[in-house]
């Protein structure tokens, strides 16, 4: 299967009660043509590795489904989020690509 590109915005958001966890949740629709293009390779968790580019920096994480958001989500490493000036309540345009 072709690897596709997902260029999206969405809110980072900090985990309640983890110290420091920022996330980003992929709008639902993003979500579902993840899951019915790449979901048969899910691997633990039903994790599915990508490669993301937020503005200049670009690094590889899994984006693990989530019940709640009835989507997946993804960690923001602090490195990344210091490197391009972002938080919590910030939205954020990025590209994702889903590496299987």
């Amino acid at each position: 299967m072709v690897s596709k590109v997902f260029s999206v915005k969405a809110e980072v958001w900090l985990y309640p009660g983890m110290a420091g966890w920022h996330f980003v949740t992929l709008p639902k629709k993003t979500a579902a043509d993840i899951k019915s293009s790449f979901g048969k390779k899910a691997r633990g968790w039903g994790s599915l590795p990508v490669e993301v580019v937020l503005g200049k920096t670009k690094w590889k994480t899994s984006i693990f489904p989530d019940k709640k958001s009835e989507s997946y989500l993804f960690p923001v490493k602090a490195e990344v989020r210091k490197k391009e000036k972002i938080g919590a309540g910030d939205m954020v345009g990025f590209k994702v690509r889903v590496l299987v």
